[in-house]
């Protein structure tokens, strides 16, 4: 079972890091997240299952972008991980 997450990034951000938990005009939380890579030929969608992968201690394999592809709002999928491993990581929404 994959769990679902919710990621705002930006590219061309000058670093990789993530900046936490906001909430969108719907009330929804979403993890906001930076990449030094730009939006291009999928560089920065890369560069974020890299980093989500090595935060979440799991291979790139089990990370997938679920939609969003295109957009700065992403949907991720993640197998293998439980909703207290993504709370131990990143904090709680």
């Amino acid at each position: 079972m994959a769990i679902r997450l919710a990621i705002r990034l930006t590219p061309r951000g000058g670093r990789d890091a993530i900046e936490g938990w906001a909430r969108d005009e719907k009330g929804q939380f979403y993890l906001k997240a930076r990449v030094s890579a730009p939006p291009v030929d999928g560089t920065a969608n890369a560069a974020l299952v890299v980093m989500i992968a090595k935060a979440l201690k799991t291979s790139r394999g089990a990370v997938r972008i679920a939609s969003g592809d295109q957009s700065r709002l992403k949907i991720l999928e993640i197998e293998g991980v439980a909703q207290a491993d993504l709370e131990r990581v990143f904090g709680q929404p």
